[in-house]
């Protein structure tokens, strides 16, 4: 067993609390004006993808939430009218969730107060070098935790058949 040491259980626990406590205000700031930051996260996703629709196993994996989760959180902005699902062309079991016009609406009204958010709480705290060393940081293990979620998404595929 290869325990932390004294070094990097601080580093550990300070990142952990210290990115609760960031994804809590982030939340906070938006909930305010009647959306949480993973309702947000989705808008955004969608109004960057081509016309605004993503495969909902797709966009379930760039949010990094489960199937079911994003599922129940479609439903919540469905039923406000800022997104619909449409069955994929050409693929009897797909579905994409589509960002409407009123979705796309209101997520130009929300977007300040995201990227407000986002200063006050997160970049303000950091000098920039610190910045990019966390994005670099973040990067790598994303990159290897994509990975790794890949490889057991083609075995699992390759198992099915």
């Amino acid at each position: 067993m290869r325990w932390l040491s004294a070094t990097e259980q601080v580093a550990w626990r300070a990142y952990l609390r210290g990115q609760r406590l960031l994804e809590v205000a982030l939340d906070k700031d938006l909930q305010a004006h009647g959306v949480s930051l993973s309702e947000y996260e989705i808008l955004s996703m969608l109004s960057e993808q081509p016309g605004r629709r993503q495969r909902m196993s797709e966009l379930a994996a760039l949010v990094v939430q489960s199937r079911s989760r994003l599922t129940h959180t479609a439903n919540r902005l469905e039923g406000r009218g800022w997104v619909e699902r449409h069955p994929v062309p050409g693929d009897g079991r797909g579905v994409e969730l589509v960002l409407t016009e009123a979705g796309f609406a209101a997520l130009v009204e929300m977007a300040p107060v995201h990227v407000e958010s986002v200063r006050r709480h997160w970049l303000d705290a950091l000098p920039p070098e610190l910045v990019t060393a966390l994005g670099d940081a973040m990067a790598r293990v994303r990159d290897d935790l994509g990975t790794t979620q890949q490889q057991r998404a083609e075995a699992d595929r390759i198992a099915r058949g």
